[in-house]
C-alpha cells in the first residue's frame, strides 16, 4: 500500500499525453488553445461611429454656423459623395465613417432646423464618438495565445475576425464500466437485496462538468468473463474508469479482469479514506483507474487522481487548492490521508456530517474536499488545512 503522494507521483509520471485538432470555432467553448492565434484583419475594420449622430470634418466647422445635412449612412453601407465645409451626414452607430470627416456629434446633442443643424457639444473636440480602424488590434498581432481556455467572450473575439475553427488540445475518451450484479438502474422495479445505480451517473456528470462528454455507461455483474469483456470493449477509450469489484472481496473480479486483458498494474490501494482499494494501470496507452464501489470514495478518487491525469490531455486546469481554517475539530486514524466533504465560509471551512464512504448525501452540499494529513491524528478548530474546491 502506497501513500497518497507517492500516487500522485505514480499518475502525474505516466500520463504525458499531448493530442491536438481543430475545431469548429463554435465546439471550442472550454478547450484550450495549442498554438496562437494571430489576427487576420484590423478590428474594426474602418473608422465607425460610436453612436447615434452626425459625421463631420472637425477642422472645417465654423462653430457659430449651421452644418447642412447632405445624406444618410446605416451600418453595413459606405458613403462615397465628397461631404465639403460645413456639411454632415447623418449617421448609425456602427457605420462607416466617411473618408474626409473625423468627428460624430451625439443626435441628443444637436437642434434640428430644416435640413441643417446646430451642435450644442461643448465637450465636443476632434474625433468624439469615432472608433479608430485597427483600435482593438491589428492584422498580423496575437489575438489570443497558446494555453488561452475558450470561454464565450474568446469565441466572440475569435468570430469578429472572421476566423472559423482553431487548434486545441483534445479533451480524452471517457469510458465508464460499472460493476455489481445488485445494481439496476434508475426507473426499473427494486427487488429485495439490490440497489439503484448512482456511481455511473455520478461519474458521468462529474466528466460534464470538465466539459468532457462520455458514451453510455457500461452496467456490469461481477462475473469475470463480463468484466474482462466490458474492459476490451472499452480499451479504444484514453481513459477507462470502472467502480466496484476493486477490493479483496470473493466477488471482487476487477483487478483479476484487468491482469486478464493485459493491463500493467501501477498501483493497487492507496493509504487514504476513503476509497483505500483505488486501482490504478495501463492497458497499452489507455489510462486505467479502478474505483471502490462506495460512492463517496467514487467522487473522492475522481477529484483527487482521475482530474489531475485529465488536465494533461486538455491542459487546463479544473479546481484550485487552497488554504481554509477548520471551523470544527475531527479526530482520524494515523497512517491515513482523509479526504472529508466540506463547506467554506469566509476563510473556514466546515467538515460535514456523513463522512462515511457509502454516504454521498453530504456531497451534495459540500464544495471541496478537506486533506487531513497522514502522520496526524487529530485536528482542532482553527488549525489551517488544504482544501480542494470542487465547486
Amino acid at each position: 500500500m502506497i501513500s497518497v503522494l507517492q500516487a500522485r507521483n505514480l499518475i502525474s509520471g505516466i500520463c504525458k499525453v499531448t493530442r491536438t485538432e481543430k475545431v469548429p470555432l463554435v465546439k471550442a467553448l472550454g478547450l484550450v488553445l495549442a498554438s496562437d492565434v494571430i489576427s487576420p484583419i484590423d478590428t474594426p475594420p474602418f473608422d465607425n461611429a460610436a453612436v447615434d449622430g452626425y459625421a463631420f470634418s472637425y477642422a472645417d466647422w465654423d462653430k457659430k454656423s449651421a452644418l447642412k445635412i447632405v445624406g444618410e449612412i446605416q451600418a453595413g453601407s459606405s458613403y462615397e459623395e465628397t461631404i465639403g465645409k460645413q456639411e454632415a451626414v447623418r449617421i448609425f452607430t456602427g457605420a462607416a465613417v466617411p473618408k474626409n470627416t473625423d468627428t460624430v456629434v451625439m443626435q441628443e446633442k444637436v437642434e434640428l432646423i430644416g435640413k441643417e443643424l446646430l451642435i450644442k457639444d461643448e465637450q465636443l473636440t476632434l474625433s468624439s464618438n469615432v472608433r479608430p480602424r485597427a483600435s482593438q488590434i491589428e492584422a498580423g498581432s496575437l489575438a489570443l495565445p497558446k494555453g488561452h481556455c475558450m470561454n464565450p467572450a474568446s469565441i466572440s473575439f475569435l468570430a469578429s475576425l472572421g476566423i472559423e475553427s482553431i487548434e486545441v488540445f483534445s479533451n480524452p475518451k471517457v469510458k465508464i464500466i460499472v460493476t455489481g450484479k445488485e445494481l439496476v438502474k434508475a426507473g426499473q422495479p427494486l427487488a429485495p437485496g439490490m440497489i439503484y445505480e448512482s456511481n455511473g451517473q455520478g461519474l458521468q456528470a462529474a466528466l460534464h462538468s470538465l466539459n468532457i462528454r462520455t458514451e453510455s455507461i457500461e452496467l456490469v455483474g461481477d462475473e469475470k468473463s463480463d468484466i474482462v469483456m466490458a474492459i476490451k470493449n472499452a480499451a479504444d477509450a484514453d481513459i477507462i474508469i470502472l467502480t466496484g469489484g476493486a477490493s479483496v472481496g470473493d466477488y471482487d473480479f476487477v483487478p483479476a479482469a484487468l491482469e486478464a486483458c493485459g493491463t500493467i498494474k501501477v498501483f493497487h490501494k492507496v493509504k487514504q479514506r476513503p476509497g483505500k482499494p483505488f486501482y490504478f494501470g495501463t492497458l497499452g496507452d489507455t489510462l486505467v483507474f479502478g474505483l471502490p464501489g462506495n460512492p463517496a470514495a467514487v467522487l473522492t478518487c475522481f477529484y483527487e487522481f482521475i482530474v489531475p491525469a485529465i488536465e494533461t490531455f486538455t491542459k487546463r486546469s479544473y479546481y484550485a487548492k487552497r488554504a481554509f481554517v477548520l471551523s470544527n475539530s475531527f479526530s482520524k486514524k494515523d497512517g491515513l490521508t482523509y479526504f472529508l466533504k466540506g463547506k467554506t465560509k469566509g476563510d473556514q471551512v466546515e467538515l460535514l456530517d456523513h463522512q462515511q464512504s457509502y454516504k454521498v448525501n453530504s456531497f451534495a452540499y459540500a464544495d471541496c474536499l478537506v486533506t487531513l494529513e497522514e502522520g496526524r491524528e487529530s485536528y482542532d478548530a482553527g488549525d489551517e488545512v488544504e482544501v480542494l474546491m470542487i465547486i
